[in-house]
């Protein structure tokens, strides 16, 4: 089993740039393929970016493309959400989930962990 922790969400400008990490605990992180969903209020949760088993493959949203940037940390348990050119529309809760798998995958109900979301807030 695995513990998934988010952090480094806050209130940016749009334009800006911000960084949110995901630790895991409880299981061998290189196991596992690593998402990044968030959900605005009022919407569906949508998938933003993931990385595979090896982190040699990566997917994105169309929306992030070009703009935002996964990556894994093996030797930390970590896997970071790279942020620029933040948009009003970026705002919402951002979860990380991980995923026995060694693919990087898109499909929320292939996620088997998931953690409780930090806040990323862009402002005008």
């Amino acid at each position: 089993q695995v513990q998934v922790i988010e952090s480094g969400g806050g209130l940016v400008q749009a334009g800006g740039s911000l960084r949110i990490s995901c630790a895991a605990s409880g299981s061998t992180f290189s196991n596992y393929a690593m998402g990044w969903f968030r959900q605005a209020p009022g919407k569906e949760r949508e998938f933003v970016a993931a990385i595979s088993r090896s982190g040699g493959s990566t997917d994105y949203a169309d929306s992030v493309k070009g703009r935002f940037a996964i990556s894994r940390d093996d030797a930390k348990n970590t896997v970071y959400l790279q942020m620029n050119s933040l948009k009003l529309e970026d705002t919402a809760l951002y979860y990380c989930a991980a995923a026995r798998t060694r693919f990087a995958v898109t499909i929320p109900k292939v996620f088997d962990y998931w953690g409780q979301g930090t806040q990323v807030t862009v402002s005008s």
